[in-house]
């Protein structure tokens, strides 16, 4: 069987401006990267702003296990699907970070026959977006500790100095830093912390900014450190904006590739659900909507992170409202969810099965309350029965979702033409009423408590010290109104990995909760879920190489 990467390499791309051309994209309208990946231009989305939105469809899916799901593979062979009945279809989808591709991920760029090329390139360096983030972030701190050093001015408390440094890799030893050290010109030494360049603020402002000009207003707002009077510090106070501006005015501009299929995908934006807000950018997925009859796109892990973020953070900021969700589960992770261990998920087991679909419920319960008409669909594997199928879609077809298996991964497009009906019939016939969880003008804490209890099924909320002081000091400043973004491990519906199914009984525990006042939401971090992954112990790195013709291989 040939692995992604093979089957990556082996594909016969189009120059991407043919790609584009097909949906009325001119050569103008790109700045290319080499053959096969470009960026859309600023004019090209001028010129289409007035031009009626496409139907807006949400990928999502059950909780992550080791068994895997493939919520991006279903996402682009659902594209291809809808290219070969004809319809005007883009895929808006997120960008892969560098670390888990060398840590545990090993890429991410959909599987088998149903993928995104150059594969490679998107798994590395892509565009240089990543990098232009990580730029940006560390220019602002480099800036606000060269204030600190040049006297201070507006009263810096470095023991209040809440902005981080960022790298785009795995690196747990850069959790807790001090930086400083050496002589007295090496700068003040201070507690540092790096986190993962997703998690960044600057990668939620990029994907949520409507233009450069709303890029630097959000910049500008950045709050960085508090005085010692307890006042906040931003950006702007540092003069930062201009500068951080300039490293991203091309960063901003979307992506686009292509399919195996040459179906065009625009490549855009932050790929954590579980440790930020996880959806593609604004921009990308508001220019899809003007240049498609349907645009397609996910949101990272779990619906209880990625889906709730889309609909409660990124929805509620743009105006957004989609018209259908498409829920993705397997055989095996159900089955995972019943309590099989990995080793054993191969084998038929309608008790499993039936102990394991709670998690696949709660998760549609979940979605019927942002009041979004649901497709469920299996990611098909050999090992699945026809028993274990039939058994999935009674259970969803009595919950009044539509049902599909989808083959993409084995077969591309032509195994995603169920799904794609599928679809299809739940936009014709089913009415989108969306709404968001919780309104905009309750408490900050009222807001954690909906979602723990609403979307995780908790009891309640409890808060350690340090975060009940930080979220009455943030309503203080005036942040109550802003939505808020979970830090949550993506495992569980609860903040407990090790729970897993549709847990009861717990309550979520909230440690701490920072403002992303550029961004436009409350961080709130919750069990031990860490903004800086590290790498385990056999890191996919080690199996990834590049042959003396300078062809790649372990990519997954």
């Amino acid at each position: 069987m040939k692995t992604d990467i093979q089957i990556a390499q082996e594909a016969a791309m189009l120059p991407i401006k043919e790609v584009a051309a097909s949906y009325g994209i001119v050569e103008d309208d790109l700045e290319l990267y080499g053959k096969y990946k470009a960026k859309l231009s600023d004019e090209l989305m001028e010129r289409v702003k007035d031009r009626p939105d496409g139907k807006l469809v949400l990928v999502t899916a059950i909780n992550p296990t080791p068994a895997g799901e493939g919520k991006t593979t279903i996402t682009v062979g659902l594209g291809e699907a809808m290219a070969k009945l004809g319809k005007k279809a883009l895929i808006a989808l997120r960008e892969p970070s560098l670390g888990p591709c060398f840590g545990i991920k090993g890429g991410a760029a959909g599987g088998g026959y149903a993928q995104v090329v150059p594969m490679e390139d998107l798994n590395l360096h892509f565009t240089g977006d990543f990098h232009a983030i990580t730029s940006a972030n560390n220019l602002l701190a480099a800036l606000l500790d060269n204030h600190i050093q040049q006297g201070n001015a507006l009263g810096i408390d470095p023991r209040q100095v809440v902005w981080k440094r960022c790298v785009d890799m795995n690196d747990r030893v850069l959790r807790n830093v001090v930086v400083g050290l050496g002589n007295k010109m090496d700068g003040m030494v201070r507690e540092d912390h790096f986190v993962i360049t997703v998690a960044s603020e600057i990668m939620a402002i990029l994907c949520l900014a409507d233009d450069l000009e709303d890029l630097k207003k959000r910049l500008d707002r950045i709050i960085v450190a508090y005085t010692f009077s307890g006042e906040p510090v931003t950006a702007d106070q540092l003069h930062a904006t201009g500068a951080m501006t300039a490293l991203l005015k091309d960063a901003i501009k979307p992506n686009i590739i292509q399919t195996l299929e040459h179906t065009p995908a625009l490549v855009h934006g932050g790929p954590f659900a579980n440790i930020a807000h996880g959806c593609n950018s604004v921009r990308a997925t508001k220019m899809a909507l003007k240049l498609s009859d349907i645009t397609i796109t996910e949101a990272g892990f779990g619906a209880d992170l990625g889906a709730e973020k889309f609909m409660d953070i990124k929805c509620r900021m743009a105006g957004l409202k989609p018209d259908a969700v498409v829920l993705v589960a397997t055989v095996r992770a159900l089955k995972y969810n019943g309590g099989v261990p990995k080793t054993e998920l191969v084998a038929e087991n309608l008790d499993a099965l039936k102990k394991g679909i709670c998690n696949l419920e709660k998760h549609i319960e979940n979605l019927q309350k942002f009041g979004v008409p649901i497709v469920v669909t299996l990611n098909a594997f050999e090992t699945d029965t026809e028993k274990e199928h039939e058994f999935i879609r009674q259970f969803c077809e009595e919950r009044g979702c539509e049902f599909a298996l989808s083959e993409v991964w084995a077969k591309g497009g032509e195994g995603g033409i169920d799904l794609a009906k599928k679809v299809l019939k739940t936009l014709e016939e089913k009415e989108s009423n969306f709404k968001v969880l919780y309104p905009d003008n309750l408490s900050l804490k009222e807001k954690v408590e909906t979602i723990a209890k609403e979307i995780y099924g908790a009891d309640g909320v409890t808060y350690e010290p340090a975060a009940e002081k930080m979220l009455a000091k943030l309503t203080d400043l005036g942040f109550g109104d802003l939505p808020v973004c979970m830090a949550k491990t993506q495992y569980s519906l609860s903040d407990d990995q090790t729970k897993l199914g549709r847990p009861e009984g717990f309550d979520i525990h909230v440690r701490d909760a920072f403002v992303n006042a550029g961004a436009g939401f409350v961080v709130i971090l919750t069990g031990a879920v860490m903004t800086m992954p590290g790498l385990p112990k056999k890191p996919a790195a080690f199996g990834i190489d590049v042959d003396d013709n300078g062809k790649i291989t372990g990519l997954f």
